[in-house]
């Protein structure tokens, strides 16, 4: 990957926290959930942890990247996808640890 935008994804902790104490939540790179994808899933999803159907193609990616020219992309709840195997700049992944 390529850092520092408008070239590539910054260096972790580049800017302020959010109000959760979280960095990089949105807008540096998609964050890879392990939620399969299916467009109307919610619709018939339970209600808390909905992780999507176990046989879908595709993965759910959130919180958009340093690529996206839309704003309205970068934020915590837009969802997208993708096919597991895509390797690019633009995707990735946090890393988080349990409380102690």
């Amino acid at each position: 990957a390529h850092y520092g935008y408008p070239e590539g994804p910054t260096e972790v902790g580049s800017f302020s926290p959010n109000g959760y104490g979280l960095y990089d939540v949105i807008g540096n790179v998609w964050e890879w959930v392990a939620d399969g994808y299916e467009l109307h899933y919610y619709s018939v999803s339970p209600r808390e942890n909905p992780t999507g159907p176990e046989a879908a193609p595709y993965k759910v990616i959130r919180g958009g990247s340093w690529g996206e020219r839309d704003d309205r992309i970068l934020s915590v709840y837009y969802r997208n996808f993708t096919d597991p195997e895509t390797r690019t700049s633009t995707i990735g992944f946090r890393c988080a640890a349990g409380a102690p």
